[in-house]
Order: structure tokens, then C-alpha cells, then sequence
């Protein structure tokens, strides 16, 4: 082995998900770039539902024998090493990171829905699972995006959630003077009420089991909060948008309970935009929505990180209020434990993997 390589090798560790329940931190080769690619000192990781959810029962997508599973994929970090070619961004660059590499060469990618690429390698997903929780990560270029003066590296790590709510609210159409329903209060649903709002949306309503979370939303701006606990949810939300139901529904919970409640108080011609990850079977009663009802799935985002940043440099979406919980990078068993366990007593968990960098 070289000294070169030693050095390499020594410099760098990586969490992985051993088996689930149970994060390890290994040690392993501290990446070089190649040609177009960039190094990144990691400093903050966002722990995302779907990553609780692969802590808890493994990947959505079951990795092959033997293959190591890498979580994360919400990270902020600073540039170490450039590779040849790269001009935009140089050693020392506070960056956020796009996850997905897609291949740049399908009919998906071509026509600019990188995000629905067939080939894509996603962080913590299928075909690669390299994860984000690392201390160094090697990574696309083009994909990095420096981080503005007045954001911090927290902020930079949400870039990543709320880019999915600028795509979604994007898909969402036209939405001033409509009546609008989130589903779901977590850190997603509180960045949709905002952006939706933002968007002129004249009614936002926010719905959740936790009413803590309903007070955040209230806060942040919803115009009205419903608590999913009610007995008649359906019909008090109607109380609030018009007997018809809402114009858009965006469902962010990820759950087949809120998908069915969409259905429920969507307007004819309204449109539910399912954001969340839903697993298993979510039935549709087509009579009931054989109005002109529109379900569209959301998924990831795609040319959606420039005016992400530009809308939270601006302040007009302010993310700082959401991470309310920090955990240390040697501490992501715990990390995960929590989340998953605890999941009413924080907003959003950032991982701290390298505390020195601001």
C-alpha cells in the first residue's frame, strides 16, 4: 500500500446500516476526484423519512447480498479537492449537494425530468446506496451548488427536502385564489403551507395528528389547522375551504390514512399531489373521484435547487425555525434511534458530522 493510499484510507469513515436497526461507522478510502467531480468535506446531513424508514425495515429497494447500505441524502459540506475541468467551484466553496447522478442520455433526461430517469443513482437508494454520512464524499460537479453567504450549513441541508416542495408546488399549477390542504405537518408539509402561501394560495389548511406541529404550521402561516384526531376531519376541513372540498391537496405524510382523506376533500376538478412516499397498496375509489380529479405523484425534483436557495436566501422560506434537534456523527445509532422512535418531540434531525465547519 502507498503512503498516498494509506493517508486515503485512514482519513475517511462511513455509516452504514449493518443490519436494521443497527448503524455502524467503518473506516474506508477517502475518495479522489475524477475529471468533473469534486471532493466535499461533509459537515450536516438531514435525516429524511426515508431514511428512518430503511433504518427501521431496510431500503425500500432490498440491496444485493453483501452490498453495503450507505443512509443520507440531505448533506452541506465544504469543497476539499477539484478535479480537472471543474471552473464553478474551487477548494474552501460552502456547498449543498443534488444526490441523484443521472445518466444525462435517456429520452427522460433529454427532455429535462432528470428526476424520473430509469438509471439514476440516488444516495441511499438503489443501484449504488452510498449514503451521505460520510466524512468525505466524491460527487458530480454540476450537481454541487454553493451556498450563499447568509445561509448556513443546517440551512444547506434542507436545501435538498425543500427543492421536493418547490417541484411540488411547481406541479401543482396555478395556485393563487385557491384553497389549498397539506397533509401532513412534518418538515415537508410545513415547507408546502409556506411556499404554497408564497405561491397566493388564499387558504391553507394544515392537517396533522400532533398538535404541535399544527402550531408550527399556524406560526409559519397556515391559515387555518386541523387536528387529524377529530372525529369528522373530512367535514371540518370542508367547514373551512367550501362544501365542495379544496382546490389542491398536497398529501406529505406518506401514509394511506391521508392519501384516502385527500380523495376525501379534494374538489371536483381539484387536484391531490401526492408527495409522500406511500408504501404498500393505497385504493382509490374511482366513483367518488370521477369528477375530473387529478391524482399526481411527486417525485424528487428536478432543476429545482437554484430557485430553492434564491427563496431561502431571500428569507421569504425560512428553514432555520425546522432543525430543532442536532445529533453528533458518532452518535447516528442514537441519531436513528430517536427519529425513529421519537418522532412528536422534533420537527427536523440534522446529523453533525464535522462540527468545526460553519
Amino acid at each position: 500500500m502507498t503512503e498516498d493510499s494509506t493517508r486515503r484510507t485512514t482519513e475517511n469513515t462511513r455509516a452504514l446500516l449493518e443490519e436494521p436497526g443497527r448503524m455502524v461507522i467503518e473506516a474506508c478510502e477517502r475518495p479522489a476526484p475524477g475529471p468533473d467531480e469534486v471532493v466535499i468535506k461533509i459537515a450536516r446531513v438531514g435525516v429524511c423519512g426515508s431514511d428512518i424508514h430503511g433504518f427501521r425495515f431496510g431500503p425500500y429497494i432490498p440491496p444485493r447480498p453483501g452490498q453495503s447500505v450507505g443512509l443520507g441524502h440531505e448533506p452541506s459540506g465544504v469543497v476539499a479537492e477539484v478535479g480537472r475541468g471543474v471552473a464553478d467551484l474551487k477548494a474552501g466553496d460552502r456547498v449543498c449537494i443534488e444526490p441523484g447522478r443521472p445518466c444525462y442520455t435517456c429520452e427522460f433526461c433529454l427532455s429535462g425530468h432528470y428526476n424520473t430517469c430509469p438509471d439514476v443513482d440516488f444516495m441511499a437508494t438503489a443501484p449504488g446506496y452510498r449514503g451521505a454520512l460520510t466524512e468525505y464524499l466524491v460527487h458530480p460537479a454540476n450537481l454541487d451548488f454553493r451556498l450563499p453567504d447568509e445561509l448556513s450549513l443546517d440551512e444547506g441541508a434542507l436545501v435538498e427536502p425543500a427543492s421536493v416542495v418547490t417541484h411540488a408546488v411547481e406541479m401543482a399549477g396555478s395556485l393563487p385564489g385557491r384553497t389549498v390542504v397539506v397533509l401532513g405537518s412534518g418538515a415537508v408539509g410545513l415547507m408546502v403551507s409556506v411556499v404554497a402561501r408564497m405561491a397566493g394560495a388564499r387558504c391553507v389548511v394544515a392537517v396533522d395528528l400532533q398538535q404541535r406541529r399544527l402550531d408550527k404550521a399556524l406560526r409559519l402561516g397556515a391559515g387555518a389547522a386541523v387536528n387529524a384526531r377529530e372525529a369528522d376531519v373530512a367535514g371540518r376541513i370542508r367547514q373551512i375551504v367550501g362544501r365542495y372540498g379544496a382546490d389542491v391537496v398536497f398529501e406529505t405524510a406518506g401514509a394511506v390514512a391521508t392519501v384516502e382523506l385527500g380523495l376525501a376533500v379534494v374538489k371536483r376538478r381539484g387536484r391531490i399531489l401526492v408527495v409522500g412516499t406511500v408504501p404498500g397498496e393505497a385504493p382509490v375509489s374511482f366513483l367518488k373521484i370521477n369528477r375530473e380529479v387529478t391524482i399526481q405523484t411527486v417525485f424528487r425534483y428536478c432543476n429545482s435547487y437554484p430557485t430553492t436557495i434564491a427563496l431561502m436566501r431571500s428569507g421569504a422560506l425560512d428553514v432555520s425555525s425546522l432543525v430543532d434537534r442536532h445529533f453528533d456523527y458518532a452518535d447516528v445509532q442514537k441519531a436513528f434511534e430517536v427519529a425513529a422512535g421519537e418522532p412528536e418531540e422534533f420537527t427536523k434531525a440534522v446529523v453533525v458530522v464535522d462540527a468545526d465547519l460553519t
